[in-house]
């Protein structure tokens, strides 16, 4: 008898660059360019961590949570919307790429127009992140305080394994919620709200 094996996303890898190397943001931005096929984030420390594409079920939550937010934004009008491929290069120098993620437009408005077209230079006022199957859960909690440390006024760690929610926000302890219908967006996203329905459960 045969015993099948799930398939699970490949875990991330972590390359160590310095002293050797050390890559300016124009290098940076280029080696990702010609790596598309790769998630590539920076540490505050120059490590480069290469992610493999998404799963499926990781995939669609990322994609349904980013378009609740992008229906919220247009009709809101205050801020703009970016996906999981959008890289924002933080304060301590580390270059992140939330599932989801939401900057105020007065913030956008002080960027040139070269800014815009590369890693944006700056932490985005609301985040999320998805758990995928071979994250770790600590490893992805450090990275919410990391947004949280560099100007980030509203965190999700959405965790579907277990069903948890660790919401984050300034000078406040994390709020842990076990098994929440739904989500919202506080003072940060107002009137944003998302039922975890469809998070918790992929419709395929």
């Amino acid at each position: 008898m045969i015993k099948a094996i799930p398939q699970i996303e490949p875990a991330a890898l972590l390359v160590h660059l310095r002293p050797v190397i050390e890559l300016t943001e124009d290098q940076f931005f280029e080696l990702c360019q010609i790596n598309q096929d790769l998630r590539i984030e920076r540490t505050a420390e120059g490590d480069l961590v290469i992610m493999p594409p998404e799963g499926g079920e990781t995939g669609n939550r990322s994609a349904v949570l980013g378009s609740f937010l992008t229906q919220w934004a247009l009709q809101d009008g205050t801020g703009v919307t970016f996906g999981s491929s959008t890289g924002f290069t933080l304060p301590n120098g580390a270059m992140r790429a939330p599932d989801a993620a939401w900057v105020r437009r007065s913030r956008l408005a002080t960027l040139t127009a070269d800014q815009k077209q590369k890693f944006l230079p700056l932490c985005p006022d609301f985040v999320a992140e998805i758990r995928s199957p071979t994250d770790r859960l600590n490893s992805l909690q450090e990275k919410m305080q990391e947004y949280l440390d560099n100007g980030t006024q509203l965190g999700w760690l959405i965790d579907p394994p277990s069903r948890v929610v660790y919401v984050y926000r300034p000078n406040r302890a994390v709020e842990r919620l076990e098994h929440p219908a739904t989500l919202t967006g506080d003072a940060v996203l107002p009137g944003f709200g998302v039922d975890l329905q469809i998070i918790w459960e992929p419709a395929f």
